[in-house]
Order: structure tokens, then C-alpha cells, then sequence
């Protein structure tokens, strides 16, 4: 809900949605702007070719995913990996289609490489804009939060930390004295629940949040009912929110209303999208290295007895166990009911083995996997059955990465998290960053860990 607060369009009316707003249209009105620009730069006339072409492109990059909450270098990667992938789409379908001669290649190759330019600056001028502008009167709208709690204080603490949300908070109201509130810090308590209807009237407060436990349902009621001789917005925030949401979101079954609390974030159309990624960026990959997986076949053989292939068992999507293949880089095979992980000057790691670890080469194969629907390119790396079933019983949460396919790379990885992880610590933080992704998943977020495996590759200093 926190996160809602600040990324979705209908929460508020005013300073919300109108940031919202530029969220949602800032990148695609800017690229579709720039294309016209740069058509009549070079003195083209705008027919319906341009037309066809910006219609698409809006297409391609609405709604806009870049948040003005984020960091400036997180906005600046996720605007050059966005445009990147809309390039690339529109250059490979231009050319497959011959679409592309209908215009000037300067003017294409031009727009294509301005257009990064011009969202990163509209960006950055939006930031120092839009609260300039959500101060002016009108603009920001005052709020109360019924319930001195948890999911309370952390909503002010939202209100306040956000710049952009255009929300001013005044107080709480709650049925307990201030010296029995743990954490009401600053804020003013302004009164009872009782008192919540007569402020609000004399007050003109604007929007009103209700942050009670649902436990005390009559009471809500008896608030609620309070409330309809006023004419403040009113938003639930049910505790329910207390807990860590994986793709938290509200739904329908059949017209009633059910709140997602733990869902991958793989359904409809984003699960086609990532399954047609996986299977195209795998096809292509494995032509690309079939040389260098032929000469890795034969460096294996000759470097010590065993199969070229080990297959390990290992937990896929929803749990269930999947068969991993790996060029065997050890002279032994372990997957029993123990299994040791490799540490550095492993004594079981062949020299070629160690030379293959440290650059990856020894995953290549599971792009088969890849093609065969049990893995995906970027995804929670597998761990080992025997360690699943060490992990799943010390580690909160442990279990929920296995709601979407495991990956060849993944988030976790690309942030420092890869090889072995001897203490629990690690592990603990190899999770976070799992459901970090889940979280957060984008296609633009899997190129970027795509990206960043490929420069890892060869100054990886944690391979081994």
C-alpha cells in the first residue's frame, strides 16, 4: 500500500494524480515529441507514415515506469535500458518489414539517439518542477490518519519522505492517550475517533486514511458513518499491508474484492511477454555460443573422467524439482540428500573446471533448460535440493523465490551475491534481493541484470 501511495494514479485526486499523470505520460509524450521534432528539423512533412510510427512508439512506452521517487541513477538506468529495448524493437521490425524506408535514416538514427537525451532531462527538470508546483495553493491537500499504529506512522513517515505526493499531513486521531502510543514521534494526536468528524468538518480536511486494525470492524462502521456528513476523500489502509507484499494488489473473483498478498508477478500478458524474451533470447544465444559449447564439451572430456554434462536436481517454479544441467566442472557429482558447496581452492574443482566456474561457461546449458520451460534467463538462481530444504526451515520467506521460474542470472547476483554463501547472512541476503526482483520485475529490469551478468563475467572476483 506504501508503495501504492506513490506509484498508482487513483489513490488521490489532486497532487497525486497529477504527479501520477506525469508519470504515466512524461516518456511517451517526450518520445513521440521528439520524433516530430526531428522530422522537421530535417524539413520532413508529418504524414501518416509518422503518424503510424508515433502511435506505436506511444504504444510501446506507455504507461511510463519511471517514478519520480526514484533515485536519479535509477531513473538514468531505467530510462537508457527502456529506450534500448524500444529501440531495438523498432529497428528489428523496421528493417524485417521494410517499414523503415519510409523515412530518412538520419532522422531515424537521430531520433533514436536523442530521445534518451530528452527524457533524462525532462526527468530531471520534472523532479525540481512538480514540487514547485504542488506547493501552489490548490495543488496539496491536507490529511489525517485515523489510528496511531504501525501501518499509520509509516504512512505519515510516506507522506512525508515523498516530495511529490502533494499531501499535508496534520495529526492522527486514536482512542489512546499520547503517553500509550509507541510511536507517534512529532505528529500531533488531535484527538478520539469520536472527535474525527467535527475536525474534519471545521477544518476542511481533505483526505482521511484509516489505518485500523480490521479486527474492530464495528468501529470502523461507527467511524465511516461518522464520516458521510463530510465531503473528505476516504482511503482504508487495512493492516493487512503490515506484511511483506510480493505483487500486492486488489483484484476480483466473480465481483468480490480480494487483495493479492503473495502472486507472481508472471500472469496475463506479462508471463507471455517474459516466456516469448526467453524463448527468442535463447534460441539466438545458443547459436551464437554453440562453437564455444563444443569446444568446452571437449575440454571437459579431456580433462578428467565423468559425463561433460551434470545434471542436478534442483527446485523450479512453484517447487516442484527440475533436472539442471551445468558443464561438469568437479570430479565428483553431488546430488544426494547432502551437498557441499564449492568453496575457493576447492580441491574437487579441475583446472579447466576453475577457469570455466570463474567465467560462467559452465551455465551455457541451461539455456537448453530455458527452451524446455523449466528455467528462465533472469530469474533466482537454483539452489540445490539438500539446501532448499536446509534453508526453507531458518530463513523467513525463503520459499516464495520459487514463485516464479529460477534463472540462469539473476537480481542477487549481479549485486554480490553469487557463488558460495557460507553463512546464513549471505543467504538471508541473497533472498532479499530474490524477492526484491519479484517485487519489482520490468523487462527493462531483466535486460539490465542481463547486461550486468556480461560485464560480471570476466572480473567476477566472487567466481570460483
Amino acid at each position: 500500500m506504501l508503495a501504492t501511495l506513490d506509484k498508482s494514479s487513483g489513490s488521490q485526486r489532486s497532487g497525486l494524480s497529477f504527479s501520477s499523470s506525469v508519470e504515466t505520460f512524461l516518456d511517451p509524450a517526450v518520445a513521440v515529441a521528439m520524433l516530430f521534432a526531428c522530422a522537421g528539423a530535417d524539413g520532413e512533412r508529418l504524414g501518416a507514415p509518422y503518424i503510424i510510427l508515433a502511435l506505436i512508439v506511444f504504444s510501446l512506452t506507455f504507461p511510463g515506469n519511471i517514478f519520480l521517487n526514484d533515485s536519479f541513477r535509477r531513473m538514468l538506468r531505467k530510462t537508457v535500458v527502456n529506450w534500448l529495448i524500444v529501440a531495438i524493437i523498432l529497428l528489428f521490425f523496421g528493417e524485417a518489414s521494410g517499414y523503415i524506408n519510409f523515412f530518412p535514416r538520419n532522422v531515424i538514427y537521430g531520433w533514436l539517439a536523442a530521445t534518451p537525451v530528452a527524457l533524462i532531462a525532462t526527468n530531471a527538470l520534472a523532479r525540481w518542477a512538480i514540487p514547485n508546483l504542488l506547493s501552489i495553493e490548490g495543488y496539496t491537500r491536507t490529511a489525517v490518519i485515523a489510528g496511531c499504529n504501525d501501518i499509520g506512522t509509516r504512512l505519515a513517515e510516506s507522506f512525508a519522505s515523498n516530495r511529490f505526493i502533494g499531501v499535508h499531513f496534520v495529526g492522527y486521531f486514536d482512542d489512546r492517550k499520547r503517553d500509550r502510543l509507541e510511536r507517534i514521534g512529532e505528529a500531533p494526536l488531535l484527538g478520539s475517533l469520536n472527535q474525527l468528524a467535527d475536525y474534519v468538518k471545521s477544518h476542511h480536511v481533505d483526505h482521511i486514511y484509516l489505518a485500523l486494525p480490521m479486527a474492530t470492524q464495528p468501529r470502523i462502521l461507527k467511524v465511516l458513518d461518522n464520516l458521510k456528513d463530510t465531503t473528505a476523500s476516504i482511503f482504508f489502509v487495512p493492516d493487512i499491508f503490515v506484511t511483506d507484499l510480493i505483487q500486492g494488489r486488489v483484484d476480483q473473483v466473480g465481483g468480490m474484492p480480494v487483495v493479492a498478498v503473495c502472486e507472481t508477478p508472471f500472469t496475463g500478458a506479462s508471463g507471455l511477454l517474459k516466456r516469448l524474451s526467453d524463448i527468442i533470447l535463447s534460441i539466438l544465444i545458443l547459436i551464437l555460443i554453440s562453437p564455444l559449447m563444443l569446444i568446452t564439451a571437449i575440454g571437459v572430456k579431456l580433462s578428467s573422467r565423468g559425463p561433460v554434462i551434470f545434471k542436478q536436481r534442483r527446485y523450479g517454479l512453484d517447487g516442484k524439482e527440475i533436472v539442471v544441467y551445468k558443464f561438469r566442472s568437479m570430479t565428483t557429482c553431488d546430488d544426494g540428500q547432502v551437498v557441499k558447496q564449492a568453496t575457493r581452492g576447492d580441491s574437487r574443482i579441475t583446472p579447466f573446471g576453475a577457469f570455466i566456474r570463474k567465467t560462467s561457461i559452465d551455465e551455457l546449458p541451461q539455456f537448453v533448460n530455458v527452451l524446455q520451460g523449466r528455467m528462465s534467463i533472469v530469474g533466482p538462481r537454483p539452489h540445490a535440493v539438500a539446501h532448499n530444504e536446509t534453508y526453507r526451515k531458518i530463513i523467513k520467506g525463503y520459499m516464495v523465490r520459487h514463485k516464479v521460474k529460477p534463472g540462469i542470472t539473476g537480481w542477487a547476483q549481479v549485486n554480490g551475491y553469487r557463488g558460495e554463501t557460507e553463512t546464513v547472512d549471505k543467504m538471508e541476503k541473497r533472498i532479499e534481493y530474490d524477492l526484491e526482483y519479484l517485487r519489482n520485475w520490468s523487462l527493462g529490469m531483466d535486460l539490465w541484470i542481463v547486461i550486468k551478468t556480461a560485464l560480471l563475467m570476466v572480473k567476477d572476483s566472487r567466481a570460483y
